[in-house]
């Protein structure tokens, strides 16, 4: 196996490949090796990339999702791996987690549930932790601002009631949605959640605040609690 990426076939080189065929040709190994720019005396560029992908089926994904949840110190365990690459790898992670959400929320209206889990699904279905979300909507339930209200701790989400009401009642909203994550990847309302939600509609309605639904991620699919 060459050592040197220069030793590679030209139609093997990611940089050349890319610049010739355009980047969705590009495996992710080679994507990857882009990012990572240098390989040691016994490795290359691209094999470092193949080691590091071998970490992703460790976890059984096989795609770069899961360069959101690795540490550092386990992309460091690989030989030719240190600090610098390690921390360029976890940004690209994070750029594209950031890259899923909507550029410009004034512009997106709320009609069905499906237009909810659209909204956040990409961004929440990989999350490790549970994170409460609300949506603040106008008269026309157009999304006027999305707020992280609270994360859990060992798979339990507490939060406060005030918490959501604090900036509804702020900005004067008419309509809020709550939308939360199950890390396990099952979107199936619990018992908690639902009474959760009834808890949060009863205090809505003293406020003057329409609930319009409680929305829970999983992997690829949603629930409504209401």
């Amino acid at each position: 196996m060459a050592t040197n990426m220069k030793l590679l076939p030209m139609s093997e080189r990611p940089y050349e490949k890319l610049m010739t065929y355009g980047e969705e040709t590009l495996s992710n190994s080679e994507l990857l090796a882009i990012i990572i720019k240098t390989g040691t005396k016994e490795k290359t560029a691209l094999d470092l990339a193949r080691q590091v992908m071998n970490l992703s089926l460790e976890r059984t994904q096989n795609d770069l999702r899961f360069l959101q949840e690795i540490s550092i110190h386990e992309l460091m365990k690989i030989r030719g791996i240190g600090k610098v690459k390690a921390i360029e790898l976890k940004a690209i992670g994070e750029i594209a987690k950031r890259m899923s959400k909507p550029i410009n929320l004034s512009k997106i209206c709320i009609k069905t549930k499906a237009d909810v889990a659209n909204l956040l699904m990409q961004e929440m279905r990989y999350e490790k932790k549970e994170i409460l979300k609300l949506i603040l909507l106008n008269n026309k339930n157009v999304v006027q601002k999305i707020l992280d209200i609270a994360t859990g701790k060992d798979s339990v989400l507490v939060f406060d009631i005030k918490q959501i009401l604090s900036e509804p009642i702020k900005l004067q909203i008419p309509k809020i949605i709550l939308v939360h994550n199950h890390p396990s990847g099952n979107s199936v309302p619990s018992r908690e959640d639902i009474q959760a939600t009834q808890k949060v509609r009863q205090s809505c309605e003293l406020m003057g605040i329409q609930l319009l639904d409680h929305i829970i991620i999983g992997d690829g699919e949603y629930h409504s609690v209401m």
